[in-house]
């Protein structure tokens, strides 16, 4: 049965959702543009898949599934049997996933949000950035950075020496930092980030997700 992911390509959420799929070698799945520029998230037919009206949504069967963290977690969990073991093999393994996905949830996408969209967001609206808010979370994500290098240095990647949904999940939101922001060296500055980010953003998942954000030439 086909899964249909509501969302679009260059939302970082539908991301996230798209590099799952493809690391779970699923091919069987469609993706459905919700153009946020007319409103058809706030439609009362989306309203109906998502009451918050944001994106990405899935379906699958019977099954409406909303907020990424939670798709990619099902995801992960329905295909455990083929493509990358992105929950780890064994419940202590799950349990490192679990832990580094809340860090990043919690920690790391609060303070690259707020940085993405004062540097970013606001400045494709015409407005200045607020450089107290900017000066606040880069100090937050220098710290969290800290300590990231220093996980790095102990494992390959954050929930161990396997690619996992917690590694994944900071793909879109870094690239933002990196690209869009234009803040590479918050990445380079640190040998083991950096090395890390070299071996997540190069992924075949990821590209395939990045070629289907790219503008149609």
């Amino acid at each position: 049965m086909t899964i249909t992911v509501h969302g679009q390509a260059t939302s970082s959420c539908t991301q996230r959702v798209l590099t799952t799929l493809f690391e779970k070698d699923v091919s069987d799945f469609q993706l459905l543009h919700v153009d946020l520029s007319t409103g058809a998230h706030k439609q009362p037919e989306y309203l109906a898949l998502q009451p918050f009206g944001v994106i990405p949504v899935v379906q699958d069967g019977d099954l409406t599934i909303f907020e990424s963290r939670a798709i990619i977690r099902y995801l992960a969990l329905k295909y455990e049997d083929q493509g990358s073991p992105l929950y780890g093999r064994t419940l202590e393994e799950r349990a490192n996933v679990e832990q580094w996905l809340e860090v990043e949830s919690q920690n790391f996408h609060v303070a690259a949000s707020a940085i993405v969209n004062q540097l970013s967001s606001r400045a494709k609206k015409g407005l200045p950035p607020e450089e107290g808010v900017v000066k606040t979370n880069m100090e937050k994500l220098e710290a969290i950075l800290d300590v990231y290098e220093k996980r790095l240095s102990e494992s390959s990647f954050l929930a161990g020496d396997f690619f996992s949904l917690a590694d994944l999940s900071h793909l879109p939101r870094t690239k933002s930092l990196v690209k869009s922001c234009k803040l590479p060296h918050l990445i380079t500055s640190r040998k083991h980030v950096h090395e890390w980010w070299q071996r997540i953003s190069t992924r075949p998942s990821w590209i395939k997700v990045i070629e289907m954000a790219a503008p149609s030439k």
